[in-house]
């Protein structure tokens, strides 16, 4: 299949499993549990395709995705998230909220992931990865939680500047929902394959030693309002399903977003 045919796929997954979100809104909802009573949009969604994860069934591991392409100089800000931005770029500022159990979150990465790390990369715009836990108990059944969790942490821990490969490999072998996957054998096989494993890197996927940090970036989701994932804001403002999806669908379409919305970065996103 060409990479025009995969990206065409990709986008119809993408804009069918958002139609699906928003049907079953009234349904599923996720509290994050803090003050305010804020509601997470479940991005359940049923029969999506995914990689077929071997780990837990006696399989062999799969192999890491290591991204090949273009890339800004990648720093961990003091809270955990990923911002990718050229020297001396100001903004504009894109805040991607994305937890790697989510399908939806995993058809925009296949559709427009290279393009997001390009424009960054081309200093159109400062890009910050926001991953954390929508899927929690007990809202949903186990695994779910303890996938989506898993999958977060290793993340968190993974080294800045081997993101991009690492994410791209968290979603390539993404578990179907309520299967098991993120086993600690996968994400200490991926990062040898990309070339970060440490003895350090390996404490810090079986301890869960980001765990606070993942409950930090949940709770600076619900305070900036997230009600779903993937959730994209172009200085500060929610882009639409409508721009996500143009975005799905060409390059062109989000450096036109881009240069419209200037170069003036987010308040909350320094």
């Amino acid at each position: 299949m060409s990479k025009s045919a995969r990206q065409g796929s990709a986008r119809e997954r993408l804009a069918e499993e958002r139609k699906r979100q928003a049907a079953r809104d009234k349904q599923r909802k996720l509290l994050l549990g803090v003050a305010g009573g804020l509601v997470l949009v479940s991005a359940a969604v049923v029969g999506f395709v995914v990689v077929k994860n071997n780990s837990g069934d006696g399989g062999d591991v799969p192999k890491a995705v290591a991204y090949t392409g273009p890339l800004a100089p990648t720093t961990r800000q003091e809270d955990g998230s990923i911002l990718m931005s050229k020297e001396g770029v100001a903004g504009p500022t894109l805040v991607v909220f994305e937890d790697f159990q989510c399908p939806a979150c995993k058809s925009l990465d296949e559709a427009a992931g290279d393009a997001l790390l390009k424009a960054a990369a081309d200093g159109k715009a400062r890009v910050i990865y926001r991953p954390f836990q929508l899927f929690k108990a007990p809202s949903f059944a186990e695994p779910m939680p303890s996938v989506s969790r898993r999958g977060a942490n290793a993340a968190f821990c993974a080294p800045a500047d081997k993101w991009a490969s690492y994410a791209k490999t968290l979603y390539a072998h993404q578990p179907v929902e309520g299967k098991n996957g993120f086993e600690n054998a996968e994400l200490l096989s991926w990062a040898r394959d990309l070339g970060f494993y440490s003895a350090d890197f390996e404490k810090c996927v079986t301890g869960m030693e980001k765990a606070a940090d993942i409950d930090k970036a949940t709770k600076y989701a619900e305070e900036q309002n997230v009600q779903g994932t993937p959730t994209l804001k172009l200085n500060g403002k929610d882009l639409t399903q409508e721009q996500v999806g143009q975005i799905a669908s060409s390059p062109a379409a989000l450096d036109e977003l881009l240069a419209a919305a200037g170069s003036s970065p987010a308040p909350s996103d320094q």
